[in-house]
């Protein structure tokens, strides 16, 4: 990083000295110098000193991170949705005068998938930081994360010849519109610079359209095809196929013990459907035998797609999955065949060890008015939360839907089925149907829950009774329409703690025209009734339209949000909505 120093009055045209509190200094002159940065991360300040007066100086303050990368949803396997490596963006100048938008990607479809950054890729010899986003086109991006204006390094369609992504009509169902591609975010494997994801295509027979669903592994470096990919995602249980068609591949990819997790649920509930989990090898991108269903005796029962809102499958250190169902039939019966069950508005812990298998479970008591009233608990996603080795129940999981309340579990134990929900450690009451994946830092927990005059809250966790305090210890001022907000938040290790979350001042549904501008929020993490700053405050920091249970990705001093194009909503009656990616960050001094 170059500096200038100009100083007023100079007499002499003496200049100035340099210093910095860590990392180095080279190249100075009177008037610049270039700075270095350290090898670990944190805050550092570089001061310019008059020479004519030493009383005079300016600084610099500079944030450093060492975060290596946002490669999954909601930053880690935990889904804990926590960058504590953010060392630019504090509580004192994310503020109106000092934080702003400063550029923005476009790109040829909506992004509902949540934007991923990796620090330090080499392409054509130079070393960017990277941002990858991908589109309901079918089309993959890699942004320069820093440049402005926009950069991009490289783009791929991953449509095949005679091939088009797909649209909401064809599928009935306006949840995703206009146009279906690319929906789960995706996951990168850092070891081997690949990024993973589904597509979506359908290719026009002669009379009715083919609809398909790819694994693809893509080289980070320049988007080619790789591990012989891409492979069409296919598989049968109990005489029931996958349908590329029904099925709808929402919920983020996960990539545990050598293998990523596809997850699938359905276009608006229409039926006949199941829930599908596939396993593919990372290294080949094969699958046998790593495919469950939680509805195994479909068509007898129905349903339990993972959809999540968006949410990816949390894992553990033992590699046990973790992932929540919708509406569905719950019948447990053997004991012998637990992938012949049905596990409707479930949370499930799936052992990964030799194919996928229940391995334990929790259904609300109630499951069966859940069904049948479209409660789906599969509404939200579930989060592993951080290890109590000197709590009461040392390994915990959160987690809750549609009927408003989190269930707090036992990893070691789920709860099953019981009269009263006697099996499980907490059950949260957030006051709003859960469309979300909350955050967990410093022992706070925060979500926004949808409908209504819900806020975003932050529940605080007690290490000695192993539970959470009720109600909840601080709420955002603003309210939150549907479908609430999954936060992400910014720290420096355990301060300066930031919640970020995107809201919609609309009633935000999948169709084009109907969520109106993404707002961008920031609140004091300690007091979520301090707001920091927000995006609707000015004109310039304005974003593009909403897109439904999107999540904001924090890293190395920018935020970065995915939309549907401009917030003026010109090209929103379109089936060819344009896209971009609103990044926020420091203004420039």
């Amino acid at each position: 990083m170059n500096f200038t120093a100009t100083v007023t009055n100079d007499v002499g045209s003496a200049g100035v000295t340099w210093s910095a509190t860590s990392g180095s200094l080279s190249g100075q002159t009177t008037t610049t110098a270039t700075y270095t940065a350290p090898g670990l991360g944190g805050a550092v300040t570089v001061t310019a000193t008059s020479i004519a007066d030493i009383t005079k100086s300016a600084s610099a303050a500079i944030g450093v991170t060492d975060l290596a990368g946002v490669y999954t949803y909601h930053n880690d396997n935990n889904r804990d949705g926590v960058n504590a490596q953010e060392y630019a963006l504090t509580t004192s100048n994310v503020a109106s005068a000092t934080f702003g938008k400063l550029f923005s990607c476009p790109v040829d479809g909506a992004v509902y998938a949540q934007p991923l950054w990796v620090a330090n890729v080499t392409i054509s010899s130079v070393k960017h930081n990277v941002l990858i986003a991908v589109t309901q086109h079918d089309t993959v991006y890699a942004f320069d994360a820093d440049a402005s204006p926009c950069q991009t390094l490289w783009a791929k369609s991953l449509l095949l010849t005679n091939e088009t992504y797909g649209q909401s009509t064809d599928v009935s169902c306006s949840d995703l519109a206009p146009d279906i591609g690319i929906v789960g975010t995706p996951m990168i494997d850092a070891a081997t610079s690949t990024i993973y994801l589904v597509t979506k295509t359908k290719t026009p027979p002669t009379t009715t359209f083919v609809f398909t669903q790819r694994i693809h592994a893509l080289s980070l470096v320049d988007g080619s095809e790789k591990f012989g990919g891409p492979t069409a995602i296919a598989g049968t249980i109990n005489g029931n196929s996958f349908s590329a068609f029904k099925n709808n591949q929402r919920a983020g990819l996960a990539l545990v013990n050598g293998k990523v997790y596809v997850s699938e649920a359905s276009h608006c509930d229409n039926g006949a459907y199941q829930g599908w989990v596939f396993g593919y090898t990372a290294s080949d991108l094969t699958v046998a035998p790593d495919v469950f269903t939680p509805a195994a005796h479909a068509p007898t029962s129905v349903e339990s797609g993972i959809w999540m809102s968006g949410g990816a499958p949390a894992s553990d250190s033992a590699n046990n999955v973790y992932l929540i169902t919708g509406n569905g039939t719950f019948d447990v019966t053997s004991t012998t065949t637990p992938n012949h069950d049905d596990y409707g508005d479930s949370i499930l812990k799936l052992s990964t060890s030799t194919g996928i298998s229940v391995a334990d479970y929790f259904a609300p008591a109630n499951f069966g008015s859940l069904q049948s009233g479209d409660t789906d608990l599969g509404s939200g996603g579930t989060a592993v939360l951080v290890d109590q080795p000197g709590g009461p129940v040392p390994h915990l999981l959160i987690g809750g839907g549609k009927s408003q309340i989190l269930y707090l579990l036992n990893r070691d134990n789920l709860g099953q089925e019981k009269t009263g929900d006697t099996g499980i450690v907490q059950g949260v009451t957030v006051g709003a149907g859960i469309f979300a994946t909350p955050v967990f830092w410093n022992n706070q927990l925060y979500i926004a829950g949808a409908f209504g005059t819900t806020t975003l809250q932050a529940f605080t966790f007690n290490p000695t009774t192993g539970k959470f305090t009720t109600p909840a210890g601080s709420h955002s001022g603003d309210t939150y329409s549907f479908p609430g907000a999954t936060p992400s938040l910014s720290a420096s290790g355990t301060t300066n703690g930031i919640v970020w979350a995107l809201k919609t001042n609309t009633y935000c549904t999948g169709q084009a025209t109907s969520c109106g501008p993404a707002v961008l929020r920031a609140y004091d993490a300690t007091n979520l009734g301090t707001e920091l700053w927000h995006s609707d405050a000015s004109a310039a920091d304005g974003a593009g339209n909403a897109v439904k249970f999107t999540v904001p990705t924090i890293a190395n001093g920018k935020v970065y949000v995915g939309t549907r194009g401009n917030n003026t909503g010109g090209a929103a009656s379109s089936t060819s909505t344009p896209g971009e990616i609103d990044v926020y960050a420091l203004k420039p001094n």
